[in-house]
């Protein structure tokens, strides 16, 4: 049995401590993180040695980044996937990658941690960005399964999209905005389409099941969430998941971040 997690830690510095006791509490083998918001070298490794974990981490900045603990492997990293797309304010200069994914092979499963890019608005150079990073992830996701129809992939991260009205309190509320457009949900579709499976949703089922609570205007006790954070598993894989679910509890108490832990148990 493996157990997979994915979770927008929103500040891996604020939270390191915090996420090593869930590692060891929840009994994680693999946490993919998003939004670890710190450089390579600023990135708190001690805690997770001691606790057994090795890190592969992705960060430039204060913005963004990403990671991935593990305490069975952690071989073959990639720092992007093929052809992923960059950004930049300044339309004369080559596009920088950003830090938004790394993948590995941990316990035989290659682990992708993956922070999709915001959007912001719809009129924003940052949606395009958006819906060309995905395209970029399906195609190139697409051949990976050409290649090796029986991969074991998942593709775990902050999506950021909300794929039904179920995975959003108040859909009217998001109307003309990121997150539900339908470009963005017919991105996220494109994922099922080339074979990959939110494997989550079956063991989660219902409207009012989200990962993603905003500080603001008390969102989390008011219960006005978004599911956005989602694992992806290929063919293969997904037949192997025995169980899933969302940590509601780590969004509660002091020092959390918005986005609540999801885990895929692995047969």
């Amino acid at each position: 049995m493996l157990r997979i997690a994915t979770w927008n830690v929103n500040s891996i510095r604020a939270r390191s401590e915090r996420v090593v006791d869930w590692l060891e509490r929840a009994n994680i083998d693999v946490l993919a993180m998003q939004e670890t918001k710190c450089k390579n070298e600023q990135f708190p490794e001690m805690g997770f040695a001691a606790a057994g974990y090795e890190l592969a981490t992705v960060g430039f900045s204060q913005w963004n980044g990403v990671a991935i603990a593990s305490r069975v492997g952690l071989e073959d990293i990639e720092s992007s996937f093929e052809n992923q797309p960059g950004f930049s304010k300044d339309a004369e200069a080559d596009p920088a990658i950003e830090a938004r994914a790394i993948g590995a092979t941990c316990g035989g499963v290659r682990v992708w941690s993956l922070y999709v890019p915001n959007g912001r608005t719809l009129t924003d150079p940052h949606y395009t960005y958006k819906l060309e990073w995905l395209a970029a992830l399906r195609d190139t996701s697409a051949k990976w399964l050409a290649d090796d129809p029986a991969a074991q992939i998942v593709l775990s991260g902050d999506w950021n999209i909300a794929p039904t009205d179920d995975d959003v309190w108040d859909p009217a509320l998001f109307a003309d905005k990121t997150h539900t457009s339908e470009p963005e949900r017919a991105a996220f579709g494109a994922m099922t389409e080339v074979g990959f499976t939110d494997v989550v949703r079956p063991f989660t089922p219902g409207p009012g099941v989200y990962t993603y609570w905003d500080y603001t205007q008390l969102r989390f006790p008011r219960k006005e969430g978004m599911r956005i954070d989602f694992s992806l598993c290929s063919p293969a894989l997904a037949a192997r998941v025995s169980g899933a679910e969302i940590d509601r509890q780590e969004r509660k108490g002091k020092g959390a971040s918005d986005h609540a832990p999801v885990i895929i148990d692995v047969a």
